[in-house]
Formats: structure tokens, sequence, C-alpha cells
């Protein structure tokens, strides 16, 4: 399906046409017509999918047709991080270049001036306030935000925020908006929790599910498998002597982030570090230098993999494997932009070879293998079975079994 086939206004059609937005992507074309008619949504899309297009287009729309008070909050849109909330902010900008409506990024940030321009937004009736729940219930808690006119409620990234612990902060600003509105949800995947918080304020709901696409063909993925201490000089291996700039390394865990910056720096890498504990200042000069090939090697946790977009990155590292398909994913899906080719090189230690071997099967393919150097040493046998195997012994053997005869002398006595 085509932009032009739906029913959006000019103003928002002549901006797609100057953006070089031709054709719907699956997502776009099936939530799009439903937001239109105003229903609740819920739609399970990875990122990647276009799916801030999919919602940010018919909100524009429907501000432009109905009857709403220009000089209030119209819509209120909710994402996990500042990363996040910065593009959607960008493509809101974008797409509303030919239309008569103002947005306020509101997140958090050292630099007082921010806040000033977020109170100014929030106070003075911004039409659409894309924010982090944090943020926004700090402006809440010291003084009076008026959402009586919101009319549009949406959250991005909804399994993202559940997994921070924004569950509760959602409830509250929940509460603040006017029953009677139009609510939508996006996420990569659906757990209990979300469709419990869903039910909780949707109503006359459409559910809409777009299946994780697999990562593209122009994608070059291997893996190294391989023991723990041997990550570290195999991340150099894989850099020695390429010259290549903009790398991006994500890591589980922001300590070893740190560790691995570090490291990196003294053998002579221009490499940065992207974390939570970086100021928002930081984080921003951070992207800049990399967008602009000033860094070899990003080193990041997860909070790049949902916001970053930058289309020239010719090699993504995972040093730690993903717990989920679909966070490998995105990880991955950071390469190969914009109709370049790209690489994915992801370490296997022995903890983690169950988990890879799920994206194995997920992608229905067999990654192909990288051989350590021999002076790195021996490495471990994949066998993630076998893992599985003797984990499930040690579970029988151990609490599982105390479990069991505490059950067996409960019916016993019964």
């Amino acid at each position: 399906m085509y932009f032009d086939e739906l029913p959006l206004t000019d103003n928002i059609l002549d901006a797609l046409w100057d953006m070089h937005f031709d054709e719907c992507t699956p997502v776009q074309e099936a939530a799009i017509p439903v937001i239109l008619q105003g229903r609740d949504v819920i739609a399970c899309a990875q990122t990647g999918t276009g799916k801030t297009a999919a919602y940010i287009l018919p909100l524009l729309n429907n501000l432009s047709t109905d009857n709403h008070d220009p000089n209030r909050i119209n819509a209120v849109i909710m994402a996990p991080t500042r990363e996040l909330a910065q593009q959607i902010d960008q493509q809101m900008e974008g797409f509303s270049f030919y239309s008569p409506f103002s947005s306020v990024a509101v997140y958090g940030g050292s630099d007082g001036n921010v806040w000033d321009v977020q109170k100014h937004g929030l106070t003075r009736g911004a039409d659409v306030v894309i924010a982090t729940p944090g943020r926004l219930l700090s402006h809440m808690n010291v003084y009076k935000v008026d959402f009586s006119a919101v009319k549009y409620f949406i959250l991005d990234e909804a399994d993202r925020m559940l997994d921070m612990g924004f569950f509760d902060d959602i409830l509250k600003i929940v509460s603040q908006l006017p029953k009677q509105r139009q609510t939508i949800m996006f996420s990569a995947t659906m757990p209990i929790e979300l469709r419990k918080l869903a039910k909780g304020f949707m109503t006359n709901l459409v559910e809409i599910n777009i299946a994780v696409s697999r990562p593209p063909e122009t994608i070059s993925q291997q893996a190294v498998i391989c023991y723990d201490n041997q990550k570290l000089p195999m991340v150099k291996h894989l850099l020695e002597g390429r010259h290549l700039k903009k790398v991006l390394l994500f890591v589980g865990k922001k300590l070893n982030v740190r560790d691995i910056y570090t490291a990196l720096r003294k053998n002579g890498y221009e490499a940065r570090q992207m974390h939570s504990d970086l100021s928002q200042p930081e984080r921003e000069q951070v992207m800049l230098d990399f967008r602009n090939g000033k860094v070899d090697v990003l080193v990041a946790t997860d909070i790049v993999a949902r916001g970053i977009d930058v289309d020239d990155i010719p090699l993504v590292i995972n040093y730690d494997v993903p717990r989920d398909v679909e966070d490998y994913v995105h990880r991955i899906g950071r390469t190969a932009r914009a109709e370049n080719s790209g690489e994915a090189v992801t370490l296997v230690n022995e903890k983690d070879q169950l988990f890879f071997s799920r994206i194995e099967k997920f992608l229905n393919k067999h990654i192909e293998r990288i051989l350590v150097p021999v002076e790195l040493g021996e490495t471990p046998q994949f066998n993630p079975s076998e893992k599985q195997k003797t984990k499930r012994r040690y579970r029988h053997n151990g609490k599982k079994k105390k479990n069991h005869q505490a059950r067996s002398h409960k019916f016993s006595r019964q």
C-alpha cells in the first residue's frame, strides 16, 4: 500500500513526499487505518518496522480534522528512554512540517534551560508532549500540568518501559488523563503483565501483530564460541588492521562497558561508552561524535539498540548474547541500513550457548563460526542441549527434589 492511498491530509502527504516516504511498511498499513477510525490499538511490532510513523501520521491527521484547543495539551506520547523521545520528536518535526502543530520533548538532563523549555511547553500547551515517565512525573510533582484536553495517549516500546520499572509511573500519569481518549500501545513483545496493563485502561480494543522479521541477508552474521577471558582479545582481533570507524559493541552490563571501553582506549582505539549513568549532554556529544565518524568503537548497553539512527555502521559486535531473539534482531539491525551491507559478530561463552541456539532456531539457519586465533588457546565445545540436560539434572537433584519430598510427606499425612 502507498501512503497516498490512505485518507491522510494533503499537508501530511506533502511532508511524506519531501521525506521520500512512498510505500507503507506492514505495521503502517495495518495500524494507520485503524487509528484513523479512533479505535484503541495494541500493536506488537519490533523497532525498525516503521512503527513511529504508524502512530504519528494518524495522530497528526486526527488533530487536523477534529475539534481541539490549540492552546492545550492534546496528545501525550510516552517513551522509555531519552534517545527514543528525541527520535520521536525529530520524526514529529518532519511529518508535521506543513502542519501547524507544536511538540515538546520532556526527558532528563542536567541543563537548567532544558527544564525551563519543557515547563514552557507543558504549561503553555504544546499540541503533543513526548516524554519519559520519570521526567514527566518530576514536572507534575512540582506544578500542575493540565491534561484535561488530552484526546490521544500513546505508549511506545511499552515492554521496555515495563522492564525498566515504569509500571507505577505510567499508572500515575494515566490517572490524570481524561477517561474519554484514544489509547495506542506499541511493543516489541507482549508479556502477560503488559496485557493486564493494557486491558486496565483501553476499550474498544484492536490487536495488531506483526511478526518479528528476520535480519536482512545483507548482514553477514558470524559467531565465536569462546571462554569469557577470550572475549576481549577476540574483539581486538576482529578490529586489528581493518581501520574501521563506527563499530558498535553491545555489552550486557554497564559495569563491563566501562572495563571494555578502558581496555580499548589503552590499546589505541578511539572508543566511547554509552550507558544510563551518562548525563544527557554527555550522551548527545557521544552520539554526535559517533555519527560524524570520530569514534572507532562505541561500547554500549542496549539503551542504544532501540534509538540509534545511523546508516553507515559497518560492524556490530555482541560481546554478550542477548537473552531475547528480538533484542538480537534489534542489535544487529543497526548495521546494513539504507541499502548498505554489514557484519554482525556474536561472542558466545559457555553459559550463553542455550540462548544463542534459540536465536539460530528462530532464524532457521546455522550462523557461521569464526575460529579463535591459536595463541588464545582452546575453546569450549558448542553443546547447548547437553548443558540444558545438566541444568535439569541439577534442579532435580537439588531444590526440586526437596520440594518433591515435601509434597509427598504432605499428601501422606492427609
